[in-house]
Order: structure tokens, then sequence, then C-alpha cells
């Protein structure tokens, strides 16, 4: 459940029009970055701690860092519906998409971004768009929007509307989760040769983190395809044009990724199922040569029960040799169990 925030009330230093202008938004706290896309699909990037123009050619990409208390307090003070104020100030984490008439608004899963790169764990990008502002935002550093900040800023894409923004977004966390499903498609690879050449022990720990990561991959991408093909279903006729999302093409995508993210986790099964069985089967072996073992220091563990007793007519008590004797006893007593082992086909040498 959406957590509920205060009304909206005004922040005069940030977004009030007697401290911002008529026409702004005023400089924006907490924001990471901010582009100008104008009409023809080009996009300009936006100095974060300078006001923020509103009414112009285009429309604006704000992402803001959630973290930050008063970013919290703008969103308030914005012209947002207010479902989707309280979406981006919630902690909620469960996946979502909401299409109003002029406003769609959701939270997607994405994979964090650190200083090595992106990396397999999961948080939440959070977003409302109209047909002028997308404003998205996040508590940590994400891999999609920075890929798609990036390539923004290279000019390697035109977006023609802010749906496409979004689109381009989801395109990247596909591309992230697909870069995942192949690394982990090489480990899997690896460990099968490992496997092969009898190598059990060392490949139980990175085929444990294979399988939470196939899991934990696919339990998200289970829930990012449902929005979109509950989009796909419901159409997008009740939206206005520029807010159209392409759901079809992004739950194909979806569905083949998930698909091969399914496959890694089902093929990590089996190979746990075949480290398992070999652990059973090298335990097995371990004790059968133990019981061997067991079996054949009997006959001289009771032999030197016997002439350890403190008892009076033991046999050699008077002889010279009686050690050289006792010692025979018992390499001939394990000797004759094991001839008689080997006989009845216990082991073979």
């Amino acid at each position: 459940m959406d957590a509920q925030v205060s009304s909206p009330r005004p922040v005069p230093s940030l977004a009030d029009p007697a401290a911002a202008g008529r026409d702004g938004l005023g400089v924006v706290p907490g924001l990471v970055w901010a582009f100008r896309i104008h009409d023809d699909g080009t996009a300009d990037p936006l100095p974060i701690d300078q006001p923020i123009e509103r009414h112009h050619d285009g429309w604006l990409w704000l992402h803001l860092n959630l973290a930050d208390v008063r970013a919290c307090q703008w969103l308030r003070s914005i012209e947002l519906p207010a479902p989707a104020t309280t979406m981006l100030l919630s902690r909620d984490r469960h996946q979502q998409l909401h299409a109003a008439g002029a406003c769609i608004y959701g939270i997607f899963a994405d994979l964090t971004r650190g200083i090595a790169g992106s990396s397999d764990e999961i948080r939440h990008l959070r977003f409302a768009m109209t047909e002028k502002l997308l404003v998205s935002g996040r508590h940590h550093a994400l891999t999609s929007v920075e890929a798609a900040r990036t390539s923004i800023e290279r000019g390697e894409c035109r977006l023609p509307s802010v749906a496409a923004l979004l689109e381009l977004i989801v395109e990247h966390l596909a591309d992230g989760v697909d870069r995942i499903a192949d690394d982990l498609a090489n480990e899997l690879d690896a460990i099968d040769d490992k496997l092969a050449a009898g190598a059990i022990r060392d490949e139980r720990q990175k085929l444990s983190r294979v399988r939470r990561t196939s899991v934990k991959i696919h339990r998200q991408l289970t829930g990012l395809r449902m929005l979109f093909h509950r989009i796909e279903r419901e159409g997008t006729q009740g939206v206005t044009p520029p807010l159209r999302l392409a759901a079809s093409k992004l739950a194909q995508r979806l569905d083949a990724l998930d698909h091969s993210i399914v496959e890694m986790r089902d093929r990590a099964w089996l190979l746990q199922e075949e480290v398992t069985a070999g652990m059973a089967e090298e335990t097995n072996r371990h004790l059968y040569i133990l019981s061997i073992l067991t079996t054949l220091f009997l006959p001289p563990t009771l032999i030197t029960g016997i002439f350890g007793m403190n008892t009076k007519g033991l046999p050699f008590t008077e002889n010279e040799a009686a050690f050289l004797l006792a010692c025979g006893l018992m390499f001939g007593s394990a000797l004759a169990v094991y001839l008689i082992m080997r006989r009845i086909g216990v082991f073979k040498l």
C-alpha cells in the first residue's frame, strides 16, 4: 500500500511564482540532471543549479535524488495528480504502472549502478509524466536511467514524445538484464566444464549465486512484464498521444528476456542436482572405505584388547618374543579378514 503524504503546500524558495517567475520551476533541489527535449526530438542538458523555465518549446526531463528531503518538498509543490505525487514520495517497492488521461506514473525495478558499473542488486525507479514533463526519482544510482542519459547526451536517439523517453529507459533496463543473462550463461558454461572434470566442491557457491541472481531477476521481470501486458490488453485510447507507450514491443522484449533468465535458473537447478548427486556419491565412497578399514582393524583391536586384560593365564606372558607374536596375530587376523572380503567380492584390487 502506498504511503500517505500530507497535502501539497507552497514552498516559496523553490517553485512559488514570486520566487521562480510565473513560467518557471525555480531551482530544483535534489536535481541529478535535467534535459529539455525539443519538438524535433533533440535534447539539451540544463544546469542543475539554475532556475528552469517550464513553458518552452518541447518538454522537460527532471531526474531527482529522492533521498534529498528538499526534493520531496519540491514535489509537493508542482502540479501533478495527487496519486502520482503520493507514489513518488512513498517507499513502496511494488512495481506498478497507472495511466490516466493526462498523466502516467509508476514504479519500475532497476539494476543498481555502482562505481565499478552495473550490479545485479535491485532498486526502484519512480516516475510521473505528463505531455510536457517527466519527473523521475530514485534513492540509489540506477543503471537504466544513467544509460538513457548517456544515449541522449551522445545524440544516439531522438525522443519525439515523453513516452519515447520512458520506452528508452525500459529498453536500457532490458539491455542490462540481457548482459546479466549473458554473464550467467558464461558462468554456467564454466561450471559445467569443471563439473565434467570432477571439480565438485569448488562450484557449489558459484551455482548458489547464479541461482539466487536468476530467481531475483525473474521475479522482477515477471512483475514488469505483467504491467506492459495489462497496458497492451487495456489499450491506450484513453491516454493522450504523447503518452501512449509501445506496450506490445516492450512486452515482447521482456518476455524473451524472462525466458532466457528462466532457462538460466533451470539449468542452474539441474547443475545443482548434479553437484548434490556427486557429493552424495563421494560421501558414500568415503563411508565405504571407512567401513572396510573398520572391518579390517576390528580383529587386531580384539586381539589388542585380549592381551590388554589384567588377568592371569594370558598366553605368551613368559615368552621373550610375546610382543612379536601378538603383532603377528594382529596382522594375520587383518590379512585373513581382507582375504575373506576379497573372496566374497566386497572389493577388488
